[in-house]
């Protein structure tokens, strides 16, 4: 998990070197003050932000050991929005005439980056932190449906899809679909298997290690479901074994071939507005990494809010965490709290002392 950590983060820090790159280019921004600098300035910024986030959530326990990580977590926020406000001043303070308007069409391109780049390989990572699963059945089915599209356009392309995308059909569109469904399907059986692919991963203090390791939740058991009737016909099956995730690839393998194509399509429209054929020359016959990952940005983000729509519920072990960082007074406070509401519902017997 710490390797697909920093994996993602030199991905996202390529992509958005690739798109800068770009504005830096098409704009002829050679003369502008300072843009380079505050453009990866606010990068390092807002991962500053994102990345203190995810300590504060998954290494509570390391943190409260270290008193001088308890502050920057403490006040993370207004750190993280001074330091901001310091990048904005120094936007402010580096306008110069006859500048103003391309000055401030960097300082949105910047932005607009930012929010591509960052923000969303940032989900990437909390869909990591919810267990390897919901990181490698989404990634890997747009890989799929990417080959499969190419292949059934390559055999049995006729119908043009989409004009952004010329050599992109809809016998490719369709292949790709049902493909990377059936794939998803397979795919997401052989991980359920393990506990190291559906098991959120957490932080050992005492081992200093990440590890996956728990009772796999109801996701990851395996049930017997009934076939319906017009494919018991079909199969000869009355029901099947599996697990529930299975139905949840099928979701997470749809929007892959039906909608994340279109991050593909963004970006072909962003290349041809700008009339570049690639965003960079980093991968040989393959363009740049934002090439390779347009699609898997709006995947993250997808499975991010599927996440958090559909799946996740009250974590009491996250909460627990957040408990232990507050200072004594706070938890016993918490604890009288939490004593009495129970002790109202019924549930805990009040103590004879009154």
């Amino acid at each position: 998990p710490l390797m697909l950590l920093l994996h993602v983060l030199s991905i996202q820090v390529k992509c958005y070197h690739e798109i800068i790159t770009i504005g830096y280019r098409v704009y002829h921004s050679y003369d502008l003050p300072w843009f380079r600098s505050l453009s990866w300035y606010f990068l390092l910024c807002v991962n500053y932000f994102f990345y203190g986030e995810t300590v504060a959530d998954y290494f509570a326990t390391f943190v409260q050991r270290r008193e001088q990580l308890q502050f920057l977590i403490r006040y993370h926020r207004f750190i993280s929005f001074a330091l901001y406000l310091t990048g904005f001043c120094m936007f402010v303070l580096s306008l110069v005439k006859k500048h103003y308007r391309l000055q401030f069409y960097m300082f949105a391109w910047t932005h607009v980056t930012l929010l591509i780049t960052v923000t969303q390989s940032h989900l990437v990572i909390q869909n990591l932190f919810e267990g390897m699963i919901w990181f490698l059945v989404p990634i890997s089915s747009v890989i799929c449906n990417d080959i499969t599209a190419y292949i059934f356009g390559f055999f049995f392309g006729r119908t043009p899809l989409i004009k952004l995308s010329p050599k992109k059909t809809w016998e490719g569109f369709i292949g790709g679909f049902f493909s990377t469904v059936v794939f998803g399907f397979i795919f997401s059986y052989f991980l359920a298997q393990h506990q190291y692919f559906v098991c959120p991963v957490e932080y050992n203090s005492e081992t200093n290690r990440f590890v996956t390791e728990c009772e796999p939740s109801e996701l990851f058991q395996m049930k017997k479901y009934s076939v319906p009737p017009l494919l018991q016909a079909v199969l000869g099956w009355e029901t099947v074994n599996m697990y529930p995730f299975q139905m949840h690839s099928i979701a997470l393998s749809t929007f892959a071939s039906l909608i994340g194509p279109f991050g593909g399509f963004f970006a072909s429209g962003f290349k041809r507005a700008f009339k570049i054929k690639d965003f960079a020359d980093t991968i040989p016959g393959h363009g740049g990494i934002m090439d390779r990952f347009d699609c898997q940005y709006l995947m993250a983000t997808f499975v991010h809010v599927y996440i958090t729509s559909f799946i996740r519920g009250p974590n009491p072990s996250k909460l627990l965490k957040q408990l232990l960082i507050l200072q004594p007074e706070q938890q016993l406070s918490v604890y009288k709290t939490l004593k009495s509401h129970l002790v109202e519902k019924g549930i805990l017997q009040p103590s004879l002392r009154g």
